[in-house]
């Protein structure tokens, strides 16, 4: 139940990236759920592989390049999964950063009402 929960969560931050962000669009609700899905799938399974393989370049920028990863995931999410469209690589980056930073407050939130 968990899990339901916070997929919808990072659904509804999907839905408050696209009005924060210019050059992000999602057409509708359900296209926001199945693209928070894709984008955790993409997370969990190429994030891992891609910060392995530029760890060098990684290390050299502090990990600042973490942030172009995050970005052309979700750049690439964006052009692969139709109805969420993710424009510039540049609105890409500060998306995926406007989204990690919504998810995790949304968490917050909801955990911190929990524990009531």
């Amino acid at each position: 139940m968990k899990l339901l929960f916070v997929w919808v969560l990072n659904a509804l931050a999907l839905l408050l990236v696209t009005y924060l962000v210019p050059n992000i669009h999602v057409a509708n609700f359900t296209t926001a759920l199945l693209a928070a899905l894709v984008i955790g799938l993409v997370n969990m399974l190429i994030k891992p592989i891609l910060v392995i393989l530029t760890l060098p370049i990684t290390i050299l920028t502090l990990g600042l390049f973490i942030l172009v990863i995050n970005g052309l995931l979700f750049y690439g999410v964006g052009h692969w999964l139709q109805g969420f469209e993710v424009k510039t690589l540049m609105a890409g980056i500060i998306g995926a950063l406007v989204y990690s930073v919504l998810s995790w407050l949304f968490a917050a939130i909801v955990i911190d009402n929990k524990k009531d």
